[in-house]
């Protein structure tokens, strides 16, 4: 040993309440870094231990320590020191530094997977490469996920410092997924309001500069007539000129502004606007219909109006008091010609008002429902061609179409007859400002040049209300369709941010579901209970109309039960991250709808982080590798909007992949081998045997009873109740007419 060590060596007891009393304080500082919302954890932390003096154990509480307090699952790297007795440059903490001959190697560093945080306190962590980095062996690659990359912090075995932070991923030794950042539609409806009041704002100011700059016409009129004709001064002509010049690009300038602030927040509010609401429509269109997403239409309602003319008119109507002050100024009696028109035209607009909103408001409903009508004739265009439906379609749609037009027109009549009203009630108000004017002139009370330019100030007041009543249709339809934007985005149930809970194992309960759809009121599902464990596998059958698909669709969310539940791992559905358990669940309809793009796309159900790996497994369990290799362009071989090239069984193979993508824990199969043949029902049946063997949780729903030999249990549906459920050769010999007593589990029947 060194004979140059300036004080004493602390003993193993004192050592011992040393590191004890940093760990604590180090604790203490973590649960107060935490209080703080700071995250108190970096990424991996790296430890430089000294050479261990002659006991080994104390070194290894060294090493253990930051794993105890490392988050679940981050690795932690520790510097292993050389052995005791290998070499003797290992100078104990007190020691001056000294300037070695030759940089000293880095001690190799050894990674621990940190166990999790617990009440109690957890064994130490030996882990089995220690031994082996401590003689110098190289350290032995590891399984698991590679070594978080962070901060490195150096200390000492005594007391290493404290972490600055912690990673923020976590390993794959945690069950909880990382989640997803989503839009509270509430906070971007607000934020939107907020960055057109803004803008809006700004263009008031711009109209109050521009209506400024609007009265430099009128009084050049006015000082040519009474100032530039009397004094016949060239230079004051010119000097005038050249300020009204310079007052009109000012004011052309500032218009333009303004209206391309306008424009720019119209773009704005469609982009802020437009993914919230489709993913609060789509969400909406679980309790019925898919009316809401006609509201994406409203958007351009509100663009239109945003960069019309009519919402220019409004913000020029407050301006209007300072020119009718400035006719005032002229005479009073010209301020109260303007005055009267005023009032007379908001009277009229009022009136206009009133007999537009309700024709308005029900021209808007039927034209909703007509381009709904529109929409599934497009889907069926074929069946439609080939059965010779079309005087049939049109008519189907041109009954709402017909109907909002007549509401149009009956509302357009009342708009255009109070427009032509207004319009002549302005040019009446302006023959009588001249009249009068000229006969306060003959007065001597006016000039010529104040009667032409109190006119002409006079039609700048009464212009923004005329154009108000000319714009009214805009201006309501936009109020409408701003009522329906934000009664879908404040009410969306995606609004309420879920707990990410941990990947579910596929346990499903069904406990009492009633569905009574709207508005019928008629009972299609009554009171059904039934519960799957994780990797098995149940068979729905049953008579047409018994209800077995709209079950299939309320297990997977599609549709929410009237009452009862439907749970997964215990929770219920509604309680489940959206977006977690549409990543959890496989789904294929009975109607298969691709979307028009490559089948890739399509498999990985339009991800763009999906990994390669993880499209070539769905495909390969559901045994289409082959079919999708037969196509010139192979997995990006693009799908049209109506599944060409592809036919119908070929559709129902690439969802089938489709819903076995990312190894969900529960996957539902309406009717899955309604298209395909032979081949394809062989390779239906391997890929539920895959899934099951995986865990997975599924349901099939089918007539064939061939599929039911892949399934546990079976389901007897009748009339949207449970008449039978049981063992699969219990249920499949009661159907047979053979008796069940050679199974050892009775059947459960169940009367509706």
């Amino acid at each position: 040993m060194n004979e140059e060590k300036p004080g004493p060596r602390l003993s193993d007891p004192e050592r011992d309440a040393r590191e004890r009393e940093i760990f604590a304080s180090m604790q203490a500082a973590v649960t107060a870094m935490r209080a703080e919302g700071q995250d108190p954890f970096p990424a991996p932390v790296s430890v430089s231990v000294p050479e261990p003096v002659p006991a080994q154990p104390t070194a290894a509480r060294a090493a253990a320590a930051p794993a105890a307090t490392a988050p679940q699952g981050a690795p932690i790297q520790v510097a292993a020191a050389p052995a005791a007795g290998t070499t003797a440059s290992a100078a104990p903490r007190t020691e001056a530094p000294r300037a070695p001959a030759t940089p000293p190697a880095a001690p190799p560093l050894i990674e621990i997977e940190a166990p999790p945080l617990a009440p109690a306190a957890a064994e130490p962590v030996r882990p089995p490469a220690a031994a082996a980095a401590a003689q110098g062996a190289p350290e032995p690659k590891r399984a698991g996920p590679p070594p978080l990359r962070g901060t490195t912090i150096e200390g000492e075995a005594g007391g290493p410092l404290l972490p600055e932070g912690r990673a923020a991923a976590n390993d794959g030794a945690s069950q909880i997924t990382r989640k997803s950042q989503q839009v509270n539609f509430r906070v971007a409806l607000e934020q939107t309001k907020a960055r057109v009041r803004r803008n809006i704002a700004w263009v008031f100011a711009f109209t109050i500069l521009v209506n400024v700059l609007v009265l430099a016409v009128p009084i050049y009129l006015f000082q040519i007539s009474d100032r530039v004709l009397t004094s016949r001064s060239l230079d004051t002509l010119v000097m005038l000129t050249l300020i009204v010049v310079g007052a009109i690009i000012g004011q052309v300038t500032l218009d333009l502004i303004r209206r391309t602030i306008l424009m720019r927040t119209a773009v704005e509010v469609e982009t802020r606007l437009g993914s919230p609401i489709l993913a609060a429509a789509s969400r909406s269109a679980l309790s019925g219909s898919g009316k809401d997403y006609q509201i994406l239409a409203d958007l351009q309602h509100i663009r239109a109006f945003l960069t019309g003319s009519t919402l220019l008119a409004m913000l020029d109507a407050p301006l209007a008091p300072l020119f009718i002050f400035a006719v005032w100024l002229v005479h009073p009696h010209m301020g109260a010609i303007v005055v009267v028109s005023v009032l007379v035209l908001l009277t009229v607009a009022f009136f206009n008002k009133r007999a537009t909103a309700v024709h308005f408001a029900e021209a808007a409903g039927h034209n909703a429902r007509s381009n709904m009508t529109l929409d599934a004739l497009s889907r069926n265009a074929q069946i439609i061609n080939a059965l010779g439906m079309i005087p049939e379609a049109v008519r189907l749609w041109g009954r709402d179409n017909a109907a909002s037009l007549r509401s149009q027109v009956a509302a357009q009549d009342r708009n255009v007859f109070f427009s032509s009203l207004s319009k002549a009630l302005r040019l009446f108000a302006q023959v009588g400002m001249l009249g009068w004017g000229a006969y306060l002139s003959l007065d001597g009370q006016l000039t010529g040049g104040m009667v032409i330019a109190s006119s002409i100030i006079s039609s700048r007041a009464l212009a923004p209300v005329e154009g108000t009543i000319e714009g009214w249709r805009t201006y309501i339809q936009s109020r409408a369709a701003y009522g329906r934007i934000s009664h879908l985005l404040l009410n969306s149930p995606l609004n309420v941010e879920r707990l990410r809970l941990p990947r579910p194992e596929g346990r499903l309960d069904v406990d009492r579901v009633l569905y009574v759809p709207p508005p019928n009121k008629k009972v299609i599902l009554n009171g059904l209970s039934f519960s799957l464990k994780p990797g098995e596998a149940l068979g729905i059958i049953g008579s047409s109309g018994a209800g077995k698909s709209t079950i299939g669709r309320m297990l997977v969310g599609s549709i929410v039960p009237t009452a009862g539940n439907v749970r997964l791992d215990l929770m219920d559905l509604k309680n489940w991250d959206p977006r977690q358990l549409g990543e959890s669940i496989g789904y294929l309809p009975q109607d298969v709808q691709l979307f028009p793009a490559s089948i890739k796309v399509n498999i990985a159900r339009m991800r763009d982080d999906a990994l390669d790996e993880d499209v070539f497994e769905a495909a390969m369990l559901a045994d289409i590798h082959e079919l999708v290799a037969s196509f010139p362009q192979g997995y990006e071989t693009v799908i049209a909007a109506d599944g060409a090239p592809l036919s119908g069984g070929q559709k129902q193979r690439i969802g089938l992949a489709r819903a076995f993508f990312g190894n969900p824990r529960l996957v539902v199969l309406d009717e899955p081998n309604s298209n395909l043949d032979t081949d394809g029902e062989r390779a239906l049946a391997l890929a539920m045997t895959k899934a099951k063997a995986n865990g997975t949780t599924v349901v099939a729903i089918t007539q064939r009873h061939s599929l039911l030999r892949c399934v546990d249990r079976i389901m007897v549906m009748d009339k949207g109740a449970i008449s039978a459920i049981g063992e699969r050769n219990q249920i499949l010999a009661m159907i047979s007419g053979q008796t069940a007593g050679e199974s050892n589990v009775p059947v459960q029947r169940r009367v509706p």
